[in-house]
């Protein structure tokens, strides 16, 4: 129906943020890929709740364990199957809003929709189903880094009006990881964490921007019309829990540039190598990737969930008070960024497979 994404490297991802536990299946990854619980690990360890005072101070492990697909740390072409056991849930936090609809959330529609809902945590609601697109996303990095050296690092980019000066070609990981909001600006970084903490005060919350750039990117990515690479990409930001915008490239900025302004000219480098001037188009033109960086951004909402009073209706169509309790992330930022790292992975592992069956292994060489 809706959990499963992708056509070659398909990706499913399972369970709800209070049963035992989620997870993901994923059918379609190449055998003798070497796999190691540590690099699942780590990206999940980046995504999980309660690494600082400004996410949720839900304790969870998220310790991954491999059910399928791995014999003796190496992929066997069959599907790999990954579970991660929730341990920490309180579901009593949501027996008060149970008949009432969050604004802004997924409540009144999952009910319209469905005539159902899991109202403990939010169901498959809740950002804890992204667990399963970290996992599968980490698979996905490391072949995309050994196969073709591709690397994809993301960042915050703004919080709320606070928006941080960072050069995209220059960023590196280590600079990332040494902020606890995942912004690289040490100056914006510090602002960043000073208003989230100032809105989780407030029992509010926070919105902002992900930035992201891919390296070495193989040339010929993407399928026109309708499979392009930087439509997939799209939806695959869209699909996450809080997004409400993508930009790729210049984005909506472009539109106060002239064409003149705004084309990106080619040259040959002096190792013979087709590169362009600027890079307005974001590493992408007619759907096709073109060598360049990949550069996307994904604004999140502020989250819905918050503590203040606030008007709603119920199931019965009655106006009540709700107050949110328990939990929850008042910007969920700075864990988002190892999930759209995680879906940029997917849908690149997703268009190399497709570009291998249609013209072969060799259109892949980056010049």
């Amino acid at each position: 129906m809706g959990n499963t994404f992708g056509r070659m490297f398909k990706v499913t991802t399972w369970g709800e943020s209070h049963g035992d536990a989620v997870g993901v299946t994923v059918d379609g990854c190449p055998p003798l890929v070497d796999i190691d619980l540590a690099d699942i690990q780590y990206d999940l360890d980046r995504r999980k709740p309660g690494q600082s005072l400004i996410t949720s101070q839900r304790r969870e492990s998220d310790r991954a364990q491999i059910l399928s697909g791995v014999f003796e740390d190496k992929s066997l072409g069959t599907p790999i199957h990954i579970i991660v056991h929730n341990e920490d849930q309180k579901s009593k936090d949501y027996e008060h809003m149970k008949d009432k609809f969050r604004p802004s959330h997924a409540d009144f529609t999952y009910q319209s929709k469905y005539g159902i809902r899991n109202w403990k945590g939010g169901g498959r609601a809740s950002a804890r189903e992204t667990i399963g697109r970290v996992a599968a996303g980490a698979i996905a990095k490391k072949i995309l880094k050994n196969d073709y050296d591709v690397q994809i690092i993301g960042y915050v980019k703004q919080i709320w009006n606070i928006i941080a000066d960072i050069d995209s070609s220059k960023v590196s990981k280590d600079e990332v990881e040494s902020s606890s909001i995942r912004c690289p600006d040490p100056v914006s970084s510090e602002k960043m964490f000073n208003a989230i903490d100032k809105a989780r005060k407030n029992r509010d919350s926070l919105g902002g921007i992900i930035e992201l750039v891919v390296h070495n990117v193989p040339i010929g990515l993407g399928s026109p019309v309708f499979d392009k690479l930087d439509a997939d990409l799209a939806k695959a930001m869209l699909s996450l829990p809080a997004s409400k915008g993508f930009e790729i490239g210049s984005g909506f900025g472009g539109i106060s540039m002239s064409g003149s302004e705004h084309n990106d000219e080619f040259y040959t480098s002096k190792k013979g190598a087709v590169k362009t001037r600027t890079n307005y188009s974001g590493g992408i033109q007619g759907g096709i990737s073109n060598g360049e960086d990949i550069i996307i951004r994904v604004a999140f909402k502020p989250p819905a969930t918050i503590m203040k009073e606030q008007n709603t209706i119920n199931e019965n169509l009655e106006d009540v008070v709700l107050e949110g309790r328990g939990r929850h992330d008042p910007c969920v930022l700075p864990r988002a960024v190892p999930i759209v790292e995680a879906m940029t992975a997917l849908v690149l592992m997703d268009h190399v497979l497709l570009q291998r069956g249609q013209v072969g292994h060799l259109s892949l060489i980056h010049i």
